[in-house]
């Protein structure tokens, strides 16, 4: 690939500086940056400095822009050596920059580079007439167009090694040359021309947007036609005469009691228990409402529940220091055993309540 070395003390010349008309201009493009970015100008001011040499930058002119942007000579070297769009050493009326990278190279840039090898030796020399110098570089960003190389500051493309000769001879000669593709190509479109969007009704509004118009035509020739309207009326008769159930609406509230409580039958006048209620309410077993029997008095309720709660809190009267009387065996029954003689249950002075009987009574 390309030597990025500088040029031989030999050919380095002893100064360089801006000429006036460039050094105008330098100052136009280091404007451009705010204070303390000038160093953000380099490489306009290096391709400047290497378009007033000749085509090359020579270390003088590397250190000259250097100074002018106040940065030290070395980083402006980096930038310098690393692009290969700045040349190093001398070269030809027309230096020649043939792309080398994947593009081009599948589609004939070997066969440019063993022709420019033939005819005017290896990258980076002069040829003997002055007039031509090449070097392989990077992907110069034409690879629609490939192979092709780039000559001055102008690309030309879709190259062959008999192309590039006779386009060699012309600029030589003086004779005007065509910039860009070789073989008729305009800009990046196929080979033969452009095949795809050349329907002229993509562009005069027949197409791209001409759903529209449709819509519309369509809509007025169904306004305009009877049988739309009969139709029409015909639904409507056909929905006044068999209506559909309306749904019932979601979330919203339905009129009408939504329950039947007594304040509420009360409040309409009602009898707020209905006899329903009041007969499956009376339990047979439990309650003390029977049918056809009348409920008891308030007083009787209360004194019969005094007397349940009476007795369910009367302590028992045995005595502390008698253990309490054991329940007769199993099996027996009242006052009869069922191994022995006949005999009376077993009962405590001061506790008058029978014995409790065994489990098999």
């Amino acid at each position: 690939m390309a030597n990025r070395r500088l040029a031989p003390a030999a050919e380095q010349p002893q100064s360089f500086a801006f000429s006036s008309e460039n050094a105008e201009w330098a100052k136009g493009q280091i404007e451009k940056y705010p204070e303390g970015r000038q160093a953000s100008a380099v490489i306009p001011l290096l391709w400047k400095a290497q378009e007033q040499n000749g085509g090359w930058l020579p270390r003088a002119a590397i250190e000259s822009v250097a100074d002018e942007l106040g940065m030290p000579h070395i980083r402006v070297l980096e930038v310098a050596t690393f692009y290969t769009m700045f040349a190093l050493e001398p070269v030809g009326r027309f230096w020649i920059q043939l792309c080398g990278t994947v593009p081009c190279d599948s589609c004939g840039a070997r066969e440019l580079k063993d022709y420019l090898q033939a005819r005017l030796g290896a990258p980076g020399h002069v040829s003997a007439d002055g007039n031509f110098s090449w070097l392989e570089v990077e992907c110069l960003g034409a690879c629609c167009n490939a192979p092709m190389a780039q000559i001055n500051q102008d690309y030309y493309e879709d190259l062959t090694p008999d192309l590039l000769g006779a386009l060699m001879d012309d600029l030589a000669a003086g004779r005007p040359v065509k910039i860009g593709s070789q073989v008729g190509r305009t800009s990046s479109e196929p080979k033969g021309g452009a095949d795809t969007l050349v329907d002229a009704t993509l562009f005069d509004g027949s197409r791209v947007g001409a759903w529209r118009q449709r819509f519309e035509d369509k809509k007025a020739e169904e306004s305009s036609e009877p049988s739309g309207k009969a139709e029409a009326a015909s639904s409507e008769q056909r929905a006044a005469a068999d209506p559909k159930p309306a749904r019932p609406d979601a979330g919203r509230a339905v009129e009408g009691r939504s329950t039947d409580a007594p304040a509420q039958r009360s409040a309409s006048g009602e009898k707020p228990v209905k006899s329903g209620d009041e007969a499956e309410a009376a339990d047979p077993a439990e309650s003390t409402a029977r049918p056809g029997k009348p409920a008891p008095t308030p007083a009787e309720s209360i004194a019969r529940a005094e007397a349940a709660g009476a007795e369910a809190g009367r302590q028992s009267d045995l005595p502390r220091d008698e253990p309490p009387p054991q329940p007769e065996a199993s099996g027996a029954s009242e006052g009869v055993s069922t191994d022995g003689p006949k005999t009376a249950p077993a009962e405590t002075s001061g506790d008058k309540r029978p014995a409790p009987k065994s489990e098999g009574n």
